[in-house]
């Protein structure tokens, strides 16, 4: 009886984990060399309605070379948003999400 109980508590834990982990705001980028291109994401906990957040692509020289407001849908999860490489300043990069306010970003470089 007490194995049950502890194997319950046991996979309650990994569920809060889980769902913990899957809510948590987070911002990514790759590099695919052999496509030409920087795809990036912006991951949130999912909500019932429609989000606006803004997005920023940083040059190494910290100019924003693309500002823009993109739509994050009742329910989803995630935004991407995706660059060339070709014809991009090298150094390190900066994409930045807004949303609400709150400032999330992440570094990446071209050589």
């Amino acid at each position: 009886m007490k194995t049950r109980y502890i194997v319950a508590i046991l996979l309650s834990f990994g569920f809060l984990s889980f769902a913990n982990a899957n809510s948590d705001k987070n911002v990514d980028c790759l590099i695919l060399e052999d496509e030409n291109s920087i795809i990036c994401k912006y991951t949130h906990e999912r909500i019932n309605t429609d989000k606006i957040i803004s997005v920023q692509w940083i040059e190494p020289d910290s100019k924003i070379t693309r500002e823009r407001d993109m739509v994050i849908p009742a329910h989803h999860g995630s935004i991407y948003d995706y660059r060339y490489i070709e014809g991009r300043t090298k150094g390190t990069w900066t994409f930045k999400v807004i949303d609400n306010g709150d400032e999330y970003q992440t570094n990446f470089e071209i050589k």
